[in-house]
């Protein structure tokens, strides 16, 4: 069942239009142009996920630019990092150096983020990542490595860890918990803020295996000798699938569960569903149609396609920066200073801003169970 009431429609409409953007004429001449970047895996085995969120920011800006015809066009440069560290290396020095480009949403993906983070701090270009969580990028005892140009709109790690222990083990009985990581830094990190919090008696091991894995007869095998009724994978989707199919063919029949990594529309068509069904997630993102079906239907109707994961968080983003170019602001620098500035509202009406270090004030981590070949939202995890 749906969860409701998250905000009212009329509330959510106001909040929606303050982002969206149609695509100018090109006799809207006297406009002032802006161009924003995101960057996130458009292509290869994460692209669903980067596909989802450039669909979020195109929705934004085309309502912007709808709202605003004749005074501003804002146009979106597209960055293909495949959520792979290297590539990101590859595409940033192009974003950065590209001067038409005053604010980027993205990187999607913490590894992605953090290969691409020297480029753009050299040119001085704001980031507002609709998803990178680890907590590495904010954090003054890691060095802080985001500073000054890097913000969020999602929770991090730090919070996501303990929370998709806490989900994973609701309502179990003497739980024993088994953790396999992806050896990524997005899985690694989840699993070091989550350590700390794992109760006495509650761990039945962990194991970290490279993302590229294909036979997962030997961490099964490990599964299994210590008797786990819990599986947590901190990884993505498309190895996600692989590992619990196999799981469940050797005849595992406990809880599976992992972190948005996992959240994919795309993970619930990589394996059969009666493999998939009761898995359980975490994320920090609301679906838009359990903010507002008014939003979702109007966002299905502009991008002629359903809201995907983190749809509602990149809209945010996106709104942050179309907020500073409706105050005028066309310059990095001027971006920069105004993105840290920022007071607002979130899609769902809580307040937006972001702390020195770039990290969202506030912000909570939600529920999501597998249900009939869907991902239902099951709502914040307590």
């Amino acid at each position: 069942m749906k969860k409701r009431g998250l905000i009212s429609v009329a509330a959510a409409a106001a909040l929606a239009a303050a982002s969206l953007v149609a695509y100018a004429p090109a006799s809207n001449a006297a406009a002032k142009t802006i161009t924003l970047a995101f960057q996130g895996p458009l292509t290869g085995e994460e692209a669903q996920v980067g596909q989802d969120e450039l669909a979020g920011m195109l929705y934004a800006v085309k309502l912007f630019n709808a709202k605003n015809k004749g005074k501003y066009v804002v146009k979106v440069v597209r960055a293909d990092d495949q959520g792979d560290p290297a590539q990101a290396a590859k595409v940033a020095p192009g974003i950065a150096s590209n001067k038409k480009v005053i604010g980027l949403v993205g990187a999607a993906y913490s590894g992605a983020t953090i290969a691409s983070l020297p480029f753009y701090k050299q040119r001085n270009l704001a980031m507002v990542s609709p998803s990178a969580t680890r907590v590495s990028i904010t954090d003054p005892a890691a060095g802080a490595i985001g500073f000054p140009v890097f913000h969020r709109v999602v929770v991090t790690d730090k919070v996501q860890g303990p929370s998709l222990f806490k989900l994973a083990t609701k309502g179990v009985s003497s739980p024993k918990v088994f953790v396999v990581d992806d050896q990524s830094a997005y899985g690694v990190g989840l699993v070091d803020y989550m350590k700390p919090g794992i109760p006495a008696g509650q761990s039945a091991g962990f194991d970290s295996v490279s993302d590229k894995t294909t036979d997962w007869s030997a961490t099964i095998a490990k599964v299994k000798t210590a008797g786990a009724n819990v599986v947590i994978y901190t990884g993505y989707f498309p190895q996600a699938a692989v590992f619990f199919k196999q799981l469940r063919d050797s005849g595992y029949t406990g809880v599976l569960a992992g972190g948005d990594g996992v959240l994919s529309p795309s993970f619930v068509t990589l394996a059969p569903a009666s493999v998939l069904e009761g898995v359980r997630l975490t994320a920090g993102t609301v679906p838009l149609a359990d903010i507002s079906d008014k939003l979702e239907a109007d966002f299905q109707k502009k991008m002629g396609k359903a809201s995907g994961v983190y749809a509602a968080e990149s809209i945010d983003a996106t709104n942050i920066f179309l907020s500073c170019v409706s105050k005028g602001v066309s310059t990095r620098a001027a971006m920069l200073k105004c993105v840290k500035k920022f007071k607002g509202k979130s899609l769902t009406g809580a307040n937006l801003s972001f702390d020195k270090n770039g990290d969202v004030a506030g912000g909570v981590m939600n529920g999501f169970e597998v249900k009939a070949g869907k991902i239902v939202f099951t709502g914040p995890v307590k």
